[in-house]
Formats: structure tokens, C-alpha cells, sequence
């Protein structure tokens, strides 16, 4: 067990790597969060155990789980303390650090989290939903993101806050694509600023609408529904629009870089807009679009990202194309074929690569990506989806 301080609330208190479990009167879906991934992000921790404990195990249809994410790097309030624990998650570095005789403090995490888990997967009954909570170092509104699935978006846009797609299209391993990548439901949940008392509240209100969207308890056992659903709507200022990330500014090693003040997440930029300093030259944005989690703190390796909404247009076209499995004709193109099929793998080779339109993939689902010596490799995300888990949910009846 240990101790953690919330800023925030001037208030510290003690967790494990269980922060609760209720086991409802009733069978139902199995819902799990995540907090305090991040050691600096204690608003979901804080937000989730007053959460749990409130709730009456009689009112709940099915379990719902609260799950500490870094617990060491919780206790002394620092992101991570060697490695960034919400980049480990791909098999393949699984795979290793379960072979590793000596482990660094993030792995020991990995391993306990990988284990728990596995466990609720086993035991447990579905539909699985899960949530990682988090915030951010600069100022911003609440938003979701979220692998680009259509389980995932179907869900998410139940929520009164912008939804972003892509991202795992520039990070490498965080937890939440290696759960989307077994199926299920997952998505990130953005609260605002790590000190802000205003995202512990928004957290809290997220969960108790996810709890209700997910069929865990009804709207009418939640006497502050309408007030959350507002509480959400008026801090994201009535912006429900789907974005997808067009640019992310990796911190290389050794590079000093440093963001200009006043930026905050969503603030629309023009290109040309100074907005870093790297290396003691100034950085202009490459397009014009909207900042998004511009970095204010000493760890993290993202400076910045921008993002561009996408039209209702592209995004119905993309679902059509999806049911469709319009996928399948990619391979009569030249250079195309299916490295996984089944896993929804594509390769496109090199030589020909340049030649196909980004965002013809991805209305398509291909978003994450590997670079081989002579291959592009493309993941789809739909094909993967547990999509029949969740056809019988209002929520997916609904959207």
C-alpha cells in the first residue's frame, strides 16, 4: 500500500493496486479503470476510489473494477521513474521482460498490471469495457481518445466531449492499444490539467455516464446523471467533434525543447505559428489545425501534437466501407498483401508506398503502422474487434 497526495485537493490517500471492486446484485458487463498510469496523474485515482466506494453493490448489473496503474511512481509523484510505463505495452516488449532476470521498476509494474489484468479476463464475464484515465500537463478540455475501431467510436460519442482518433498512430505502447488490439472496448479519458480540482470532478462524472452508457447502472440510479452530463458539455464547451492527429513533434534524445507559455489543448493554430523552442531555434507549426497536449512538465517524450477535425461526411463513408470489409480489395493493388489477414496485418511495399493517400487507409481502419526495411506494415483495428460482444448493447443499437 501507498500513500498518494493530490495536489488538488491539499489531501492524500492510501491505495493498492486493487482500488475496489464491486460485484453487482445482477449479471451484466464487466467494466474496468484504470488511474494513476502516469505517477504525476492522480485525479483518476482520487476520482475512482470516492466513486466505488459510494456506489450501492445492489443497484450494479455486472463487476466494476478500479485498477492503480504505477504505484511507485505515484508515491513520490513523478510520471514515471525510468521508463514511461504507458509505453511498454506491445507483445513484443512483453515478451521480453517476461524473459528478463533483472527488471526496472516500470517492468515490475507491467508484469503486476499484466497480471490483473489477465485474471479479470479469465474470470470475469462479458461485455469488457475499459477506461484509462488521465491529464494532462498544459490546460485543456476534457476529451477521449481512442483507437480507431468502430466499437470504440460507437461508444465514445454517448460522451458530451471531443473525441480524438490516431494517436496510437504515433505512440508506440500504450496500454490502451494493447487491450483494443485483443477487441475490446477501450478508450482514455482526458480530465484537464494534473493540479486542476476541476478534473477530479470531471472524472468523476465520466465514470458514473460510463457506468450508465455500459448498462452497469441505470440513469435513474445515478440522481446526478443530468448534472454530469452537463457538468462535461459545459466544460468541453459544447464541442462533440471527432479530430484525428495529422502531427506529432517527438522530443528526440538530447534535445532541449521547451513549449512557448499560453498554449492550451484544442486552441486552434495557423501554420507558421511559433510554438516550440528546440535546441534554442525557434518551432513553427507545420499545419494549421488545433494544438493538442502540448507539453508543460520535465518528462514525457511528445511536444506536441496537432490535430484537425473530421467531417460527419468521411467518418459515415469509413463506417460504410468498414461493414463492407472493403478492406479485402486492397490486395488486387500493386505491392499490397495481407501479412496477417486474420489480424487485420497489411504490407505495402516501400517502392510503392508513396504513391497511396494516408487518409484513404485510415477510412479504412489503418492507423498503426511499423516501417521493415522494405515494407510498410499497416494494423487494422476493426478486424480485431470483438464487434458481436457488443451488438446486443443499447449503446450500439443506439449509434
Amino acid at each position: 500500500m501507498i500513500d498518494v497526495y493530490s495536489k488538488a485537493c491539499n489531501n492524500s490517500i492510501t491505495v493498492k493496486r486493487l482500488l475496489g471492486k464491486i460485484e453487482g446484485s445482477k449479471p451484466g458487463p464487466t467494466m474496468v479503470f484504470f488511474g494513476g498510469i502516469h505517477g504525476n496523474e492522480t485525479s483518476g485515482v482520487f476520482a475512482l476510489k470516492d466513486v466505488l466506494q459510494a456506489i450501492d453493490p445492489l443497484k450494479v448489473k455486472g463487476t466494476v473494477y478500479g485498477v492503480t496503474g504505477n504505484l511507485k511512481a505515484l508515491k513520490v509523484n513523478q510520471r514515471y521513474l525510468e521508463e514511461d510505463l504507458n509505453r511498454l505495452w506491445t507483445k513484443a516488449r512483453i515478451q521480453i521482460i517476461k524473459n528478463k532476470e533483472i527488471l526496472n521498476d516500470e517492468e515490475k509494474e507491467l508484469l503486476e498490471l499484466s497480471s490483473v489484468l489477465n485474471h479479470i479476463l479469465k474470470t470475469e464475464k462479458p461485455p469488457f469495457y475499459f477506461i484509462d484515465l488521465h491529464t494532462t500537463s498544459s490546460k485543456t478540455l476534457p476529451f477521449i481518445t481512442i483507437n480507431d475501431a468502430l466499437i470504440n467510436r460507437k461508444f465514445s460519442k454517448h460522451f458530451p466531449v471531443p473525441i480524438v482518433l490516431g494517436i496510437e498512430e504515433y505512440l508506440n505502447g500504450p496500454l490502451l492499444s494493447y487491450i483494443n488490439e485483443l477487441g475490446y472496448v477501450s478508450l482514455g479519458f482526458e480530465s484537464g490539467q494534473h493540479d486542476d480540482l476541476s478534473s477530479i470532478t470531471n472524472n468523476k462524472a465520466f465514470i458514473h455516464l460510463a457506468l450508465v452508457f455500459a448498462g452497469i447502472l441505470k440513469k435513474e440510479q445515478v440522481p446526478d446523471f443530468s448534472n454530469y452530463y452537463k457538468q462535461l458539455q459545459k466544460q468541453a464547451t459544447n464541442i462533440v467533434d471527432v479530430f484525428e492527429v495529422v502531427y506529432l513533434h517527438k522530443i528526440q534524445p538530447f534535445e532541449s525543447f521547451s513549449m512557448i507559455n499560453g498554449f492550451k489543448s484544442f486552441q486552434a493554430i495557423n501554420k507558421d505559428v511559433p510554438i516550440a523552442v528546440s535546441n534554442r531555434k525557434e518551432l513553427k507549426a507545420k499545419y494549421k489545425g488545433r494544438i493538442f497536449m502540448p507539453l508543460y512538465q520535465t518528462k514525457g517524450a511528445e511536444g506536441f501534437f496537432i490535430i484537425r477535425r473530421i467531417h460527419p461526411f468521411f467518418l459515415k463513408l469509413s463506417t460504410l466501407l468498414r461493414r463492407i470489409k472493403f478492406d479485402s480489395l486492397l490486395i488486387a493493388l500493386p505491392g499490397v498483401s495481407w501479412l496477417n489477414r486474420k489480424g487485420g496485418v497489411l504490407q505495402v511495399n516501400l517502392k510503392v508506398a508513396r504513391y497511396f493517400v494516408k487518409s484513404f487507409f485510415h477510412l479504412l481502419g489503418y492507423r498503426n503502422k511499423q516501417i521493415t526495411r522494405t515494407h510498410l506494415r499497416l494494423n487494422n483495428r476493426e478486424r480485431v474487434a470483438k464487434t458481436k460482444m457488443y451488438k446486443t448493447e443499447r449503446w450500439f443499437k443506439q449509434g
